[in-house]
């Protein structure tokens, strides 16, 4: 196979009408197509249509894997329910980023690797990637952060350039978080690195204070909540009133907030390779003396064996002419097997001269068996 693509487009917010599958159809006549999702690949060809353009119109997320190291994941926000200012300040970059689009918010996170030798059709990964967005809408801006660490790695930015505020919960990843950093191959030295300065991540507002932040709402506010809650499908009113609950508490602390030193691209990519070198060391130091184990392990077991060989030397010779006498490779090289170990038992037991002497006289008995003399030459006997 050449080359391979695969497309894979979901509806979240609503279900795409027939007209609009109908559409998609005039696009691609073998891509399966449900009121949900498009999907499709690719061996020879291409999408014969904008895949950003298809996601600004009909869906809300977009994965694209292509065999030569591609990995594209985009997701489609309503205006109305992201900061526009806020995800541009996190996706300035090249490999992470985000547009307007009519009445939504695109954002995207793509990377470029070499081909993988493991084989992957691209097709589980929307599956693990999707909730993202519902946490993003929900105000989870770790995703995030992870894409303005994979410009930071792909060196978009100066190494004066400071990080963002680095979110709460970095250093307890989910799921889907992983997820993304396994499709993008994200550093993950550069990534616990970060996380070294984020917060525990809050469980979200109990009961009581959720209940507290309300009632203090202008009655103006609380009116427009009910009828949006009740005459808004989906969970959208939901989200924008957790989203301003959030916003109040994230102003309550701005000023610890800020008292926390913002690293440089230039610190956090030190640090990551400071990581790394100490991993790599620990991890030859590991493998040395796991070497060293098992090495002194096979001279143990070598020991025994030749201590048990010295009880039966005189045998051993025996079978070894026996062996040679067959005229067959196999038992030529069971032969010299057989002497190497004799010679090594020789060394042990500084009898080196009296075993040279007895392998001469084989080998003069045997100086027609030119096979058998190639072997002792080989094993340097």
């Amino acid at each position: 196979m050449s080359e391979y693509q695969y497309y894979d487009f979901r509806a979240v917010d609503r279900a795409l009408t027939k007209a609009e599958m109908a559409a998609l159809r005039s696009i691609s006549t073998r891509a399966e197509i449900t009121s949900t999702s498009f999907t499709n690949h690719y061996e020879w060809g291409d999408l014969k249509a904008d895949p950003l353009k298809l996601l600004e119109k009909y869906f809300d997320a977009f994965v694209y894997v292509a065999n030569w190291g591609t990995h594209r994941f985009c997701l489609r926000l309503p205006q109305g329910l992201a900061d526009y200012r806020q995800l541009k300040a996190l996706l300035p970059g090249e490999a992470t980023w985000v547009r307007k689009a009519g009445k939504y918010l695109i954002i995207g996170f793509e990377s470029e690797s070499e081909g993988d030798d493991d084989w992957d059709d691209g097709s589980s990964w929307m599956g693990s990637l999707l909730s993202l967005r519902s946490d993003l809408l929900r105000g989870d801006l770790r995703c995030l952060y992870l894409g303005w660490l994979l410009s930071v790695q792909c060196e978009e930015f100066d190494e004066d350039e400071l990080e963002p505020p680095v979110p709460a919960g970095l250093g307890e990843l989910s799921a889907p978080l992983h997820a993304l950093i396994e499709f993008l191959g994200i550093d993950e030295d550069l990534i616990e690195i970060a996380a070294s300065a984020s917060a525990p991540r809050s469980a979200g507002p109990g009961r009581e204070e959720l209940a507290e932040w309300i009632q203090g709402l202008p009655a103006k506010e609380k009116d427009n909540l009910l009828v949006t809650a009740a005459l808004q499908a989906g969970e959208g009113w939901r989200i924008e009133l957790l989203r301003c609950f959030e916003r109040q508490a994230a102003q309550q602390t701005s000023h610890a907030a800020t008292a926390i030193q913002r690293r440089t691209v230039r610190d956090l990519l030190a640090a990551a390779q400071a990581r790394t070198e100490e991993k790599t060391r620990r991890l030859e130091a590991k493998r040395e003396a796991e070497a060293a184990r098992e090495k002194a392990k096979a001279e143990a077991e070598r020991a025994r064996y030749l201590d048990q060989l010295e009880k039966r030397e005189a045998e051993t010779w025996e079978r070894i002419t026996a062996l040679i006498q067959r005229r067959q490779p196999g038992e030529y090289d069971k032969a010299v097997g057989l002497l190497i170990d004799l010679r090594d038992l020789a060394v042990r037991k500084q009898r080196v001269a009296a075993f040279q002497s007895t392998l001469e006289e084989l080998r003069q008995a045997h100086a027609a068996k030119e096979s058998f003399l190639r072997r002792l030459a080989k094993a340097d006997l």
